[in-house]
């Protein structure tokens, strides 16, 4: 039997009331992850469908994204291997597999909600700066921001899994 999505389960254990939204957008970005890449073919992950990202850069993406505005959130600036890393992200790297892809950016959702056991509300609405230009955001605007861009390129992931996967079965 199918469970029901994340955020019909009840609190994630640990997490602060405040950021369970984000804890369960982050769950379910990870199951359905798996969901729609069950059969999606290595060969396919940096194929671009009407020039559009290829599969394996929102993979990459989703997972630096969670790194970089976690870092922000902390107060601390990108690193030389968070900079190196983005540059990288979208150019195709055929020693990669969809699997490894996928289990970086697990593990990069166990380590978000690690950090949101830690939280502490009162701390949630410090002013955090964000990028070159020092943008004014709060460590509750990052965390959320986090989750729901994970989400949104879930969403462009599976359109375009789903193109080439029929694409390439000939239907």
């Amino acid at each position: 039997m199918k469970k029901p999505e994340a955020w019909l389960r009840g609190a994630v254990p640990g997490i602060p009331q405040i950021l369970q939204p984000a804890a369960h957008a982050l769950i379910q970005t990870t199951e359905d992850l798996h969901r729609y890449m069950e059969g999606f073919p290595d060969e396919y992950l940096w194929e671009k469908v009407a020039s559009r990202a290829a599969v394996g850069f929102h993979l990459q993406h989703m997972t630096g994204v969670i790194d970089r505005l976690f870092t922000y959130a902390s107060g601390k600036n990108l690193s030389d291997a968070q900079m190196e890393f983005l540059k990288k992200e979208g150019h195709p790297d055929t020693h990669l597999t969809g699997e490894m892809l996928i289990h970086a950016f697990e593990a990069k959702v166990d380590e978000a909600l690690d950090i949101f056991k830690l939280a502490k509300e009162d701390g949630l609405t410090a002013t955090r700066l964000v990028g070159r230009k020092q943008l004014p955001s709060t460590v509750l605007g990052l965390y959320f921001h986090a989750a729901e861009h994970a989400q949104r390129h879930l969403g462009q992931l599976l359109v375009t899994v789903s193109v080439l996967k029929e694409r390439k079965s000939g239907n």
